[in-house]
């Protein structure tokens, strides 16, 4: 029999002769396990029918009718199986659930891109391509989803692996009823089974996309829309999921585990999602109707509406489906008889499948071309429309380089090349270019391992954006291809593993990027937890003072205040202080608790307190200096009730604490309202309260002050300085600090009260100027009572002074000489020497004079035993 159609027509002529042969008897199985119909033998094996134990099922029906879970059910109760898959995404999926059955040394996995086959296999998981055509010698072979070799690209395929994959045992072929006259016509004797839905699928009518329930499939139709409709639902649910046919597998399965984790709670995908992925989706919104088949822009048949709107309802949970409105130009809308044929499942029945030569002459380039576009010649049968490895191959059969491809095993070898898989779906020009320049590699023998490695190399590279790695998974995938290929590869295992390692690595990367533009993890979480109570949201405290909602960040804590993520934009605002509003309460009640039992952290400033840079309370005078009120902030309004009453009063303890310096200050206050004082004592002490401790004398009132009233303000620790009427006590740096603290005195402070100042400008709190310098009213008071001594024990009108005194406190001669002249001395300087003189200098001389009215002198203390010591008696 001559190979190519006549070969075909022959084929099915045997078909046919089997069929009347069945219902005649007249038929016999070979010793090769073939069946033999008048002398001629049936190329792939078994025939139609249920010869010797031997079945052909096909198991028809709609989505979510269990077809898939029966097929891997059946496969494991056989010694051996193999199913092929319209995807490898599925393929993928079915080799996890094999394995969790039978063990990983049990189950292989067979793809174009990936080969998982351990030495002991006995069962198959493959996409359709990688499929064995006549069952491999398995007991069991199914075909999922067979109703696709009505499909444009792939359909010859299917049609192939549906008339020639048998199992030994039991074959079993999956699909949508559509398919079933196909088989009645084809498979004249196969028992057919439909299956119900386990759950009712209903039309939901046009939602917009704000309107879009939880847990729902937005279906679109090219890579553009599913990015535009990510977004958008990014910004208003929190994100979507995303998935693609071009992705790899990793990077499907971690967005579909964040869908099913529950994680976000939309998924955008493109229609790849009907062909069987199991998915927990309750509705599927259409972003459109229509899509391009490679040839033209049309749209979807109800029969294809219903493979994708059967995803929503899984097992016996039911579904529903319907148009998105809002997502583009033109809004999506069902008609009345798609919507009856989708919920009824009532579709068009298949009148033809595509068929394409499996097994061509490879005499010559144009014989393989001939059989490859040569029509079937039978019924039902049409031939397949020119796919991308045909429009290769004759494109590059008119190049130069194809002129030495003369051999069969050179044809063979050329057309494999051509059927490359296009990955980066680059068109055929492009596709063609590239595998001309594998060609020129391939034609005398293999690809180097440098090579490959080099190339895979280039490519192992994750930065970059969607697209961008889009296309290195893309570019990736062809390679781990041509690394599957003993014959094309040296090391071929080594190459593989580093293809499938880069692919890893890179599907990473893009889900990464994916979860990072379209998914709001913060949003998602804060949609579905808004409306529950407020005491189970999963709000927390960070040690940071970052509050989080499940790990993410919502804002931060700024002491009692809360401040919204600076990173959210306008739309998200309003939403996570609704859910701070509701958590806030809890934490910032355990905060007041907290702080109420450790209150380090607070300082105290210019009347103010603070907390973790932000305002408690202030501190407000009452009717004296001492009487002080705590006024909270608003930022303690949030605060539950007690708590807040309770850090307030902590609050008060602790700002007693710190005020316990100016124990004195209120000693003198109590002392001020005292009638039995005497109304010039009480001037006087209010006037150094006033004054915060210190007060000049001129200022005091002190010539008012009768001398019997000084031994009682003694008692209350005042000082009667030459210069200054001072509470010592008050001047101490702790007293100092509290006044500034408390705002009482909000004059500078100086810190550790120092004896001498390096300037007197903005003069603090409890100093004198001396000249340019400053100096503490009590060590003023000393170096000038140290002047009266000295001016006493002279004796003289005119003497001398040392300034030792004054220069060990810090002092400048210049500043001690002003210091003193505001008490009433006056220098004479001594007269220089002469320049050739030698010896010491003259001496200045001072003298003093009374001070002005209001300003008594300082007595100097007469030695004990004196006359002057008498007359001081006799004073006073």
């Amino acid at each position: 029999m001559r190979p190519g159609p006549e070969r075909s027509r022959a084929r099915f002529s045997c078909l046919i002769e089997v069929n009347a042969a069945l219902k005649s008897d007249d038929w016999s199985l070979a010793r090769d396990g073939l069946w033999v119909v008048r002398g001629d033998r049936l190329a792939g094996g078994v025939a139609d029918a249920t010869l010797a134990g031997v079945t052909i099922k096909a198991v028809l029906g709609p989505t979510n009718t269990g077809k898939t879970h029966l097929a891997i059910e059946r496969m494991c109760g056989h010694s051996s199986g193999a199913i092929g898959f319209p995807l490898r995404l599925l393929a993928r999926e079915v080799y996890d659930r094999v394995v969790a059955i039978k063990g990983e040394k049990a189950v292989a996995l067979i793809t174009g891109e990936e080969r998982i086959e351990p030495k002991d296999a006995r069962y198959f998981c493959c996409t359709a391509e990688a499929m064995p055509r006549t069952g491999g010698g398995h007991a069991f072979v199914a075909l999922d989803e067979a109703q696709l070799a009505a499909d444009r690209e792939r359909g010859h395929i299917f049609t192939d692996r549906l008339l020639n994959a048998r199992g030994r045992e039991e074959t079993m072929l999956l699909g949508s009823s559509t398919l079933e006259p196909m088989v009645r016509a084809l498979i004249p004797r196969a028992e057919i089974v439909t299956r119900p839905r386990f759950s009712t699928l209903r039309y939901a009518g046009t939602t917009k996309l704000s309107r879009l329930p939880p847990r729902s499939a937005v279906v679109a139709f090219s890579t553009e829309q599913v990015y535009a409709v990510a977004e958008m639902l990014r910004r208003f649910r929190g994100g979507a999921a995303v998935v693609m046919g071009g992705l790899s597998p990793e990077t499907r399965n971690k967005q579909v585990a964040l869908f099913q984790s529950g994680e976000v709670d939309y998924i955008v995908a493109t229609d790849a999602i009907g062909m069987g992925l199991n998915l927990d989706v309750r509705h599927v919104a259409f972003a459109g109707l229509s899509k391009f088949d490679g040839v033209r822009q049309r749209r979807l048949t109800p029969a294809e509406m219903a493979q994708i709107a059967g995803r929503a309802g899984r097992h016996q949970t039911d579904g529903t489906f319907g148009a998105l409105s809002g997502a583009g130009a033109n809004s999506p809308e069902f008609t009345d008889e798609e919507v009856y044929a989708i919920e009824e499942h009532r579709f068009a029945p298949l009148t033809s499948l595509y068929w394409r030569e499996a097994e061509p002459r490879y005499d010559t380039l144009a014989a393989l071309i001939e059989d490859l576009e040569a029509p079937p010649g039978e019924p039902g049968l049409v031939r397949a429309p020119e796919a991308i490895d045909l429009a290769v191959l004759k494109r590059l059969a008119e190049e130069p380089l194809a002129g030495d491809v003369t051999t069969p095993g050179l044809v063979r070898r050329f057309w494999e090349v051509c059927s490359l898989p296009d990955f980066r779906q680059s068109g055929a020009d492009t596709h063609a270019r590239f595998v001309a320049r594998l060609w020129q590699d391939l034609r005398h023998g293999h690809l180097g391992a440098d090579y490959m490695a080099a190339r895979i190399a280039e490519l192992d590279r994750p930065q970059g954006d969607i697209d961008t790695l889009q296309g290195r998974i893309a570019s990736i995938r062809s390679w781990a291809y041509i690394a599957q290929r003993p014959d094309w590869v040296l090391a071929r295992d080594e190459m593989a593993a580093r293809a499938r390692a880069v692919e890893a690595r890179l599907s990473d990367a893009l889900h990464a990027r994916l979860t990072e533009r379209f998914v709001n993890r913060r949003t998602a979480i804060l949609m579905k937890s808004l409306g529950t109570d407020p005491a189970l949201l999963p709000v927390a405290l960070a040690d940071d003072d970052v509050v989080t909602v499940e790990g993410e960040a919502i804002g931060h804590l700024e002491g009692f205040r809360f401040v919204v993520d600076p990173l959210a934009d306008h739309a998200d605002r309003k939403m996570l202080l609704a859910a701070a509003e509701k958590a806030l309460p809890r934490l910032l009640a355990q905060r007041a608790l907290a702080l109420s039992e450790d209150m380090s952290g607070i300082e105290l400033s210019h009347g103010r307190l603070r907390w973790r840079g932000r305002e408690l309370a202030v501190v407000e005078r009452g009717a004296s200096a001492t009487t002080l009120r705590i006024l909270p902030s608003r930022d303690l309004a949030p605060i539950p009730e007690a708590e807040r009453k309770r850090l307030v009063s902590a609050i008060e303890a602790w700002l007693a604490v710190q005020l316990s310096p100016l124990a004195p200050l209120a000693k003198i206050e109590q002392a001020a309202r005292d009638p039995a004082a005497g109304s010039e004592a009480r001037a006087l002490l209010l006037n150094l309260v006033a004054g915060h401790g210190a007060m000049s004398r001129e200022r005091v009132g002190i010539e008012h002050l009768p001398r019997e009233a000084r031994p009682y303000l003694r008692r209350l620790g005042v000082v009667f300085g030459a210069l200054d009427v001072f509470a010592p006590a008050l001047l101490k740096p702790a007293a100092r600090a509290a006044f500034a603290a408390a705002g009482i005195d909000r004059r500078p402070l100086a810190a550790q009260m120092p004896s001498v100042l390096s300037s007197a400008k903005n003069l603090p709190a409890g100093y004198r100027s001396a000249g340019e310098q400053a100096v503490r009213v009590d060590v003023a008071d000393k170096l000038v009572r140290t002047a009266h001594e000295a001016r006493v024990a002279s004796r003289t009108r005119n003497f001398t002074l040392d300034p030792a005194l004054a220069v060990s406190t810090g002092l400048r001669v210049e500043s001690w000489a002003r210091l003193l002249g505001a008490a009433g001395f006056k220098v004479q300087r001594g007269r220089k020497l002469p320049t050739e003189a030698f010896g010491p200098p003259t001496p200045d001389r001072w003298s003093w004079r009374p001070a002005r009215r209001g300003v008594a002198p300082v007595q100097a203390k007469p030695r004990q035993g004196s006359a002057f010591a008498a007359l001081a008696d006799l004073a006073l």
